[in-house]
Formats: C-alpha cells, structure tokens, sequence
C-alpha cells in the first residue's frame, strides 16, 4: 500500500487533528491500517505524508515551521 517511502520519522512533538468521517470510509481506514500493521492514526499520517511526497508539498518541520510564522 505504502506508495512513496517515508522520508524521515515524525519530531516527538505531536498536534490534535479532529475531523468526522463516513463510517464508510473508517472502516476502509482500519482495514488499510490493518493489512499494513499500522494504527489508524499512524496510517493517516502515512497517507497524508506520501500525498504530499506525490504533490510536491515540503514537509517542513516543527521549528522550520514555527520561525517562518515570526
């Protein structure tokens, strides 16, 4: 399922991210976390990272991001 390789792990400092979500749609989540080994949460993060990897968007880290607020 994995389509790009992750470029580098996670900093330890982590966000909450709320959203709803079809039950459809959930359950094919737990089904994709499932056959990867993965928490749900950990292949949500997987998708998200590999989107950007394939749409060309930086994933910037914490600090990188923080200084660039300033």
């Amino acid at each position: 399922l994995l389509l790009f390789p992750v470029l580098r792990m996670m900093s330890d400092k982590t966000s909450t991210l709320t959203f709803r979500i079809s039950p459809e749609l959930k359950e094919a989540l737990r089904i994709a976390a499932e056959r990867e080994h993965r928490s749900v949460t950990n292949m949500i993060e997987v998708l998200i990272r590999n989107y950007c990897v394939h749409q060309g968007i930086p994933l910037l880290s914490f600090e990188h991001s923080r200084d660039k607020k300033d």
